[in-house]
């Protein structure tokens, strides 16, 4: 990418890059639904969704957005950046599995055999799209925002703890509202993070070295130009 790409400094770049983290979060979105198409027990904020989903009678899409837009008010209630991407995502990961879930896309597993497969593709698309949703620069997604916000008030406390509690608490909670827990939970519990790690270095891409354009930056650009 170039460096106006890269650093959103011109108002075709900030729109640019929006269109690419939507379409990036509309593939992420189809990940997800593989991972609970497998039917071996959803990831742990999917478990929340569905949970709530299940519990209020919504779509897994609406009950995913009334979240994410939670965290999301938590967030800035911490103080946290917020960037364009956030709200995009927020909306649009949901909805696109709400969209595969309307269309059938892929038939919903019944054994081992199929099953993890399944959720292993996912996790791989899941892995590949936070790449491509990443380098627009736009923002984290809410929910690694919200890690990242905690960890910083609990410094005593490894941020792989402060993911164990929170992403435990999210199970917990959906568990106990009819969410799905099973053998998928602990896959993308404890495979995520080795499958991203393998697809960021397969491109090449070092998560540290992106700079997120807070929201209140994109809009000075919009301004000023």
């Amino acid at each position: 990418m170039t460096r106006d790409l890269r650093e959103n400094r011109t108002v075709g770049a900030i729109l640019l890059n929006m269109v690419l983290a939507a379409v990036s979060l509309f593939v992420n979105g189809f990940g997800v639904y593989l991972t609970i198409q497998a039917n071996l027990g959803a990831a742990p904020w999917d478990v929340l969704n569905l949970g709530v989903s299940k519990t209020l009678g919504i779509l897994y899409g609406s009950a995913s957005i009334a979240i994410s837009l939670t965290i999301l008010g938590i967030d800035i209630l911490l103080r946290e950046p917020i960037g364009i991407a956030m709200f995009i995502d927020a909306v649009t990961v949901g909805k696109a599995v709400d969209f595969f879930n309307a269309i059938h896309a892929v038939p919903q597993c019944h054994s081992l055999l199929t099953g993890i497969p399944v959720m292993l593709c996912g996790l791989v698309i899941l892995a590949y799209t936070q790449y491509t949703y990443m380098i627009a620069s736009l923002g984290c997604g809410p929910r690694d925002t919200l890690l990242v916000g905690l960890a910083k008030r609990v410094k005593k406390i490894p941020i792989g703890a402060v993911s164990i509690a929170l992403l435990s608490t999210a199970t917990l909670i959906g568990f106990l509202l009819g969410g799905p827990v099973g053998i998928g939970t602990l896959i993308c519990a404890f495979a995520t993070g080795p499958i991203m790690q393998m697809a960021f270095r397969s491109v090449h891409f070092d998560a540290t070295t992106v700079h997120h354009q807070r929201l209140q930056d994109s809009l000075r650009v919009a301004v000023t130009r």
